[in-house]
């Protein structure tokens, strides 16, 4: 058994359901790239890994180490190491960033975090993100651009550690610049800490930057096909048509 493992899941909103018997493994230390055209399920997907309460799973089963991660709340599933970054990132005005970032690590372990080893981490991640050091002063994402709002969400990542990332669509609304230190900074903190990453996204782009072990192709709430990082590059040459008519083929 993978570290993770889903197996037959479904999952609807009221009495729509998104999706349809999903199958899909993942270990630390791997990337794997989850693709799919819009409104195919792979937010939902992310949602229902971290218990997002909208969605109703009505079949199937979630697990992690062995562990019913079904069974847990939003904040036990962030404990045992699972971690979402968001596809649009919250304000949240009068928080700033550096009293966000120690309130969350602190939430997760069993003892406080002293105040110079926090400064020491944070400053470390901020160069390997090639971030602003005046940004942990400002209040959590407000003013942020497109591309400093996904920095400081791989920046919770970096400071957070987790042991299975969930990155929706990390790379919408990022410029060239910002998608290779996004992307590398990603694949760094993956090596380091043999942290396994779901890579959600519609493009071949920063694949270049991310390489997954393997990509699956999610359409009408199933995936339907999966493969290597060639499969993502086909995506990137001819679209999701050629996928759409394998499929009914």
């Amino acid at each position: 058994m993978a570290d993770l493992e889903i197996k037959g899941l479904h999952v609807s909103v009221g009495d729509k359901e998104i999706l349809s018997g999903i199958d899909l493994s993942l270990n630390e230390g791997e990337i794997v790239a989850l693709m799919g055209p819009n409104g195919s399920g792979k937010s939902t997907l992310a949602y229902v890994l971290v218990g997002h309460p909208k969605y109703r799973v009505t079949k199937g089963s979630i697990h992690f180490h062995g562990k019913d991660v079904l069974a847990m709340k939003p904040h036990e599933r962030s404990k045992i190491g699972l971690f979402l970054s968001f596809q649009y990132p919250a304000e949240v005005s009068g928080v700033t960033v550096s009293n966000f970032l120690r309130t969350a690590i602190n939430a997760r372990s069993s003892s406080p975090m002293k105040v110079s080893d926090f400064v020491v981490k944070l400053k470390e991640k901020m160069s390997l993100l090639k971030m602003d050091s005046k940004l942990v002063n400002r209040y959590l994402n407000e003013g942020f651009s497109g591309g400093e709002k996904k920095r400081n969400e791989i920046l919770q990542l970096a400071m957070l550690e987790p042991k299975i990332a969930i990155l929706d669509e990390t790379d919408s609304g990022t410029d060239v610049d910002a998608l290779k230190i996004l992307g590398e900074g990603i694949t760094a903190i993956s090596a380091r800490n043999k942290m396994g990453v779901l890579l959600i996204t519609h493009y071949n782009r920063i694949l270049e930057y991310v390489r997954p072990s393997k990509v699956y192709v999610l359409m009408h709430g199933k995936i339907v096909k999966s493969g290597g990082i060639e499969l993502a590059q086909l995506i990137e040459k001819e679209g999701f048509d050629s996928i759409r008519v394998e499929v009914r083929a």
